[in-house]
């Protein structure tokens, strides 16, 4: 059916339906990342279950600028708490201040 008779049919039922969107565009520019390792970590949580219907959880911390992968640390279940203490043991491993 063509859209101006369907549109003409539903403005003589007094029927009305929201139109769709435009595309949506970008605002602004956005800014390069940072040129330094270390700067910026990504962490993400990845969970499976296993053939008897248990679950495990993975955290995975990524370094956004060489893609390292530094840590994933597998269990069950993982806390806030034990999540905060992974990240305190990768920054005292990767802080280049505490090496000297």
């Amino acid at each position: 059916m063509n859209w101006k008779k369907l549109y003409r049919l539903y403005r003589d039922e007094r029927v009305t339906v929201r139109k769709r969107g435009g595309r949506k565009r970008t605002l602004g520019t956005r800014a390069p990342m940072t040129q330094d390792p270390n700067q910026r970590w990504s962490l993400d949580f990845v969970s499976d279950t296993l053939i008897d219907g248990r679950r495990f959880r993975i955290l995975c911390v990524i370094d956004d600028f060489s893609r390292e992968c530094l840590a994933a640390v597998v269990d069950n279940s993982i806390s806030g708490r034990r999540v905060a203490s992974e990240m305190d043991v990768i920054a005292e491993r990767r802080d280049p201040l505490a090496r000297n």
